[in-house]
């Protein structure tokens, strides 16, 4: 005979089963509002990429000058390093030369007894043979007297030269960190900057480069196959007539990289960023500049922008973080940011932060 049983009864009744279907409800209406067209975030338009990126690529070129300047302390942390060590290996043979000439003393004196130079002369009986042992004996002492004066010499220059080592080893250890991390930062940027740029449709890419084109130079620059620019007309001669022939050979270097890629950290001859490139173009000329747009805006004589004339260094944002050569005629020639070559551009197109006087 079949057992009877009675129905389960459920655990939830009455007003708390009514509360339950409510709460189902409303989540399955949740889960379709965010997984459904109310989850898609509103397609940014091509100028908010374009700012989007131009923010990002300022950045890069913040951390590409910290870059620099961690690589220029760096490398002569590691110089520093290398010329002590070299030095240190130079005391180093110093001292075992003054060593070995310690043993042959030692070792002679072994093999004569080991009796006090002033006992063997008194037991000599020829006056002339004491007067002549007394002299190579004071000669020898003086030579003892010195290799051990060598001895000690050496060792506390290399005790110094280690210290000193170490020091620049941390140093560099400290920069080569800061490298790591600049690198990344910059990488980082820039990859971002790739992945907007390549949401963008065919359209929209082509109307960004336009928009960037007409916000950029005011110069069409392209390589042909033998590897020189084509400019313009304005690109091809001197707004402004350089003060001096230093200046001239500057802005003439400048002019000639025309069309050169951006590479971050690069400072030619093939490829230049923004410092890379007025450091080569005065570098040129015969002067030296230091290697990041923070330095640079030391190394000469600060100018105004109503002062400004063709050789200036133009700098801009408030970090001083980009930097081009003024040719005169509110242009300069900068390398302006990856995927953009070196080109001449109107100095408005960034916020000015400063310039400065090298020549």
């Amino acid at each position: 005979m079949a057992a009877h049983r009675k129905p389960r009864r459920s655990f939830l009744g009455g007003h708390a089963a009514r509360t339950a279907a409510t709460l189902a409800l409303a989540s399955a209406a949740t889960t379709t509002l965010f997984e459904g067209s109310g989850h898609a975030e509103p397609r940014p338009t091509t100028a908010q990429v374009k700012e989007r990126v131009d923010r990002l690529y300022e950045d890069a070129g913040a951390a590409t000058e910290r870059y620099n300047g961690a690589k220029e302390r760096a490398d002569a942390a590691r110089a520093a390093f290398d010329r002590l060590r070299d030095e240190a290996a130079r005391r180093t043979q110093r001292l075992n030369d003054a060593r070995d000439s310690l043993g042959a003393m030692a070792a002679a004196q072994y093999r004569t007894g080991g009796l006090d130079p002033a006992v063997r002369l008194a037991l000599t009986s020829d006056p002339d043979q004491y007067l002549e042992r007394a002299a190579l004996a004071e000669k020898a002492g003086d030579r003892q007297t010195a290799a051990i004066s060598a001895v000690r010499r050496e060792l506390g220059a290399i005790r110094q030269l280690r210290g000193e080592s170490a020091q620049h080893l941390t140093e560099l250890r400290r920069n080569e960190t800061e490298l790591r991390r600049q690198k990344a930062a910059v990488l980082g940027r820039l990859a971002e900057a790739r992945t907007l740029l390549g949401r963008l449709t065919a359209e929209e890419r082509a109307r960004y480069e336009a928009a960037e084109a007409g916000s950029g130079s005011t110069t069409a620059v392209a390589h042909t196959g033998t590897g020189r620019a084509d400019r313009s007309s304005t690109g091809d001669r001197d707004p402004a007539t350089a003060p001096d022939a230093r200046t001239a050979q500057a802005v003439s270097f400048a002019r000639a990289q025309l069309g050169k890629p951006y590479v971050w950290g690069a400072t030619g001859p093939s490829a230049y960023d923004c410092s890379g490139l007025t450091q080569a173009a005065w570098r040129a000329a015969g002067v030296s500049l230091p290697r990041t747009t923070y330095t640079q805006i030391n190394a000469g004589r600060r100018v105004s922008r109503s002062e400004l004339a063709p050789g200036d260094l133009i700098f801009f944002y408030s970090g001083i973080s980009h930097v081009g050569l003024y040719i005169g005629g509110g242009q300069m020639i900068h390398a302006p940011r990856p995927g953009a070559p070196v080109r001449v551009a109107p100095i408005d197109e960034m916020p000015f932060a400063g310039a400065t006087r090298v020549a």
